[in-house]
């Protein structure tokens, strides 16, 4: 932490199972049981074919690649991710589900290389191996000494935030939220009475806001920073809902620091509401997606680094940085300068309220009134 000023790196879906999990050092069984694929080494083959060869098994450090030097030179306070991967040996596919992820447990430093000090569990592909995957999935995350939020073995650990401490005093609180426009399934969720599962909302409603300010507020204490993680929304298009961005405003209202969305395969808007930031869709971050056709106009080949800064007492932001990256040979390399421009004039473009400006080390920045809410 410098000065008065806390750090956060956020970013998308890291989804490490099925090509990925391929790759590393100890793979999971490849069967699959999608209707376009069957077999997770065909999808390092269509990376192959588009990028060139993946010299498997790679580094735990591959998959990440130019994304890991980002982090040591920000050196930030705190690491949040998505972790939309089952880290489980479990063989039983959930029923219903057209998509799969699991990564072997043995492949796990490539996840732990990158230092996250929360992995976000609320999103519609924890339980693709049911049950005993998720619990897998806890047990294998814990005894890797990763703190996760937004899935638990009953409702109490599924709703209970992530807590990071500050060299301040202060803790950054992580909150996690999956919703049904994502694609979870109701019967996800979490119970009570001991059923393990997500933290789970089936809208986003008034009600639903409220219950997570509460609980926000039930936590929070002086010089705590709050993030809430949810999961919402469709996989493409740029229009963000009219009920997400009133729910969005709602947190921030009642004291949320900032809100961190996922669900989509690329960007969507940043805003700044009541100097506090609303990231609508931080896109996909680690995944098996290079060479897969269709909705290539969306460049969902580009990824973000997110690195917001946010003032330590108030948890106003203080400045977003982004820095723009490429999956390529499925391992993260820096953006060219044409790809750099082509995502800032988009996010300058669909993002309201606020100016998207490159800057000369490749990053963008974000600026804002400070009035804007």
């Amino acid at each position: 932490m410098d000065g008065d000023v806390v750090t956060l790196f956020l970013c998308g879906d890291v989804m490490l199972g099925r090509g990925v999990d391929q790759v590393l050092a100890h793979p999971s069984d490849p069967a699959l049981r999608e209707g376009y694929i069957a077999d997770a080494r065909d999808y390092v083959a269509l990376a192959e074919a588009v990028s060139g060869p993946v010299p498997a098994p790679v580094d735990p450090s591959w998959p990440w690649g130019e994304a890991l030097r980002v982090l040591d030179e920000a050196a930030p306070d705190a690491r949040i991710v998505n972790l939309e991967t089952a880290v489980t040996r479990c063989g039983a596919f959930a029923p219903g589900k057209q998509v799969h992820y699991r990564m072997h447990p043995a492949n796990l430093p490539a996840l732990s290389v990158a230092r996250p000090d929360v992995c976000v569990l609320a999103n519609n592909h924890v339980l693709d191996f049911g049950r005993p995957g998720l619990l897998e999935t806890l047990d294998a995350l814990a005894g890797a000494g990763l703190r996760t939020a937004g899935a638990g073995r009953n409702s109490a650990e599924a709703y209970a935030p992530a807590m990071t401490p500050l060299a301040n005093g202060g803790r950054v609180l992580v909150f996690a939220l999956g919703t049904r426009s994502s694609g979870i399934p109701p019967d996800w969720a979490a119970t009570e009475d001991g059923r393990p599962g997500v933290a789970y909302a089936a809208g986003l409603t008034t009600g639903t806001a409220e219950a997570v300010v509460q609980r926000v507020r039930r936590v929070k204490r002086a010089g705590d920073l709050a993030v809430v993680s949810v999961h919402w929304g469709s996989n493409w298009g740029y229009l963000v809902p009219r009920d997400q961005v009133r729910f969005a405003h709602a947190l921030v209202d009642g004291g949320v620091d900032l809100v961190h969305g996922h669900s989509s395969h690329h960007p969507r808007p940043v805003e700044v509401h009541r100097n506090r930031l609303i990231l609508h869709g931080c896109g996909d971050f680690v995944d098996d997606y290079e060479g897969i056709p269709g909705y290539e106009e969306y460049r969902d080949d580009l990824r973000i680094a997110y690195l917001a800064t946010l003032d330590a007492d108030t948890g106003r932001l203080a400045g977003l940085r982004m820095v723009p990256l490429r999956a390529r040979r499925m391992r993260l390399e820096h953006a060219p300068a044409r790809d750099r421009m082509w995502l800032c004039t988009l996010l300058g473009r669909i993002s309201a309220g606020v100016r998207v400006r490159p800057e000369p080390d490749g990053t963008l920045t974000v600026s804002w009134s400070s009035g804007f809410t």
